[in-house]
């Protein structure tokens, strides 16, 4: 086990508060979890910026499916829901929230359909671990592990 119960409260802590000071604030955040893991991880991430800030904090999330390079070698994914705020994204500050960063390929996906949806202000992105062992050359602004 990389991380129990607690540890997962205190990084997702450490982190809303980090992404509450690189942006100055809450104002024009939008978190977006990648499905599965990364939408209840943006919901709580959310709640402690709510916490904080006193303001509800844009939240939803982003469907990568039909954007991974490897749907010929797995074609039986099904389809999430995308969920975009009624803020929507443009000129946003987008933070994608993740559970495990490893090869880089799913943040790639969701970077191509995170294009097509709008054009974010910047795109951050928050992950829980950071396993390392990239294959493209993709970082997190946020971890929780390494």
């Amino acid at each position: 086990m990389v991380l129990d119960s607690a540890g997962i409260s205190r990084a997702l802590t450490r982190i809303s508060h980090e992404i509450l000071e690189r942006n100055k604030g809450s104002e024009g955040v939008v978190l977006l979890g990648i499905p599965r893991r990364g939408v209840p991880l943006a919901a709580r991430i959310a709640a402690v910026m709510t916490a904080v800030e006193g303001t509800a904090v844009a939240t939803g999330s982003l469907d990568i499916t039909m954007y991974r390079d490897d749907l010929r070698l797995k074609p039986a994914r099904p389809l999430e829901a995308t969920h975009i705020p009624a803020t929507g994204i443009d000129d946003a500050i987008v933070v994608l929230v993740d559970d495990v960063l490893y090869s880089g390929r799913t943040v790639r996906a969701a970077l191509d359909a995170l294009s097509d949806l709008g054009r974010p202000r910047a795109v951050q992105l928050a992950v829980l671990v950071d396993r390392g062992h990239r294959e493209l050359p993709i970082r997190a602004d946020y971890v929780g592990k390494n």
